[in-house]
């Protein structure tokens, strides 16, 4: 892929990245503003996070058959006019009308967010080539800057809701992201990422160990961040602290750029002296340890009520850190267990049990929040974290040879 392709294709991410966590903000506030409950905001998000599932398993195989470009594409056109279509709802409808229609909607974005960021992640392995540890820091400056640009998206979206209102917002973002699209489609080319053989689609669901158990960690590892960041810190920061939109937007926000730049520095995160790294799989079991500490003195802090606020701001600040380093290295470990002809089966795979742990997370966050406020949301993403460290434990390790694509990291 030459280097056009490859700004391109970054570009469009990161563009379309912005109105996704836009979209993400506005929806959630917009509704909670309105008076709907918190499992009822969960729902809004279900079948944005069930087509996740689904596009990501039939998007990469789509993806190694017709190229990359083509599925970039798609998931920028989707996005547009989910932007669009969602201003079609009216204040006056009535709550279930309301929510099963936004949920439709964004069934278009889960699918819009999963075909792009599939595509583009995927696009990232025939950039990288063989040189040792190239891949490694592509994988984390792409990934790291995404959420660095999805934290500005949070921002954006809670600050448009406040200073323009839902409607407005959503057609500005359905607007800028159409001319980012029609600059893709006309200068984008290349069939990147486009299979040499024609794969069956069984070969979605036939992986090998390594790929299954990986993608497994990540299913808990995303449901422990969405269990208590969909729906159970907004609601908790917006009804508890009495926290404003925009307020509730820049924490989120810093949150989620911190988590973005700790990702694109991982690489150097995990170097250690004189050039010396610890090996990408005891790294992953090790972090993954980390997370949990972090995890289970937050919950403890908080159900205690010791500085809640405090607690909360800081001990999300280390948990973020923390979980970007662990997110930074499934990343890659999808990639480097991936054979060159199936990339984007491989990683729309992995990808689709990030979907399915963000499904899971996303309703776990309003039912628990329900249950027992943010305390027990912490229980339940402390749960979800243990369960991601123990299958790192089974995780095989890579070949040490420098010609294999990145074994050590530098």
């Amino acid at each position: 892929m030459t280097p056009r392709n490859y700004a391109l294709v970054t570009a469009g991410y990161w563009a379309f990245t912005v109105t996704d966590g836009a979209l993400r903000l506005l929806v959630l506030l917009h509704f909670h503003d309105l008076g709907y409950s918190a499992i009822a905001i969960a729902f809004l998000f279900l079948l944005y996070e069930f087509m996740g599932i689904v596009t990501n398993l039939l998007g990469g195989w789509v993806g190694s058959r017709t190229g990359l470009n083509r599925t970039l594409v798609a998931g920028l056109a989707l996005q547009v006019v989910a932007l669009a279509a969602l201003t079609l709802q009216q204040a006056s409808w009535p709550e279930w009308l309301s929510v099963g229609f936004v949920m439709g909607v964004q069934a278009l974005a889960g699918i819009a967010k999963d075909l792009t960021k599939m595509s583009s992640k995927s696009a990232v392995k025939f950039v990288a080539g063989d040189a040792s540890g190239a891949l490694f820091k592509l994988v984390a400056l792409l990934t790291g800057s995404k959420n660095a640009l999805k934290g500005v998206g949070f921002f954006v979206g809670a600050a448009l809701l406040s200073w323009i209102g839902y409607r407005p917002a959503l057609l500005s973002m359905a607007g800028v992201l159409a001319a980012v699209l029609f600059v893709v489609m006309v200068l984008l080319d290349g069939d990147i990422g486009k299979s040499k053989s024609k794969q069956p689609l069984r070969s979605i669901l036939s992986k090998s160990p390594a790929i299954n158990r990986l993608s497994a960690a990540r299913f808990f590892l995303f449901g422990s961040r969405d269990i208590w960041f969909v729906v159970a810190l907004p609601v908790f920061l917006a009804e508890q602290l009495g926290w404003t939109f925009e307020g509730i937007g820049a924490f989120l926000a810093a949150w989620v750029i911190g988590y973005g730049l700790v990702q694109s520095v991982a690489p150097r995160v995990l170097t250690f002296g004189g050039g010396v790294a610890r090996g990408e799989v005891s790294g992953a079991r090790v972090w993954a340890f980390l997370l949990a500490v972090v995890s289970a003195a937050i919950a403890v802090f908080v159900g205690l009520d010791i500085a809640t606020t405090a607690s909360i701001v800081g001990g999300l600040v280390v948990f973020g850190v923390v979980f970007a380093v662990n997110s930074s290295l499934h990343s890659y470990l999808i990639l480097a267990y991936s054979g060159d002809d199936a990339v984007a089966l491989d990683v729309g795979f992995y990808y689709s049990a990030n979907a399915a742990g963000r499904l899971v997370g996303t309703l776990l966050s309003g039912l628990l929040y329900l249950w027992g406020g943010l305390t027990l949301a912490l229980v339940g993403s402390l749960a979800f974290v243990v369960l991601a460290w123990l299958l790192t434990l089974r995780l095989e390790v890579l070949p040490t040879n420098d010609k294999s694509s990145t074994a050590r990291l530098v």
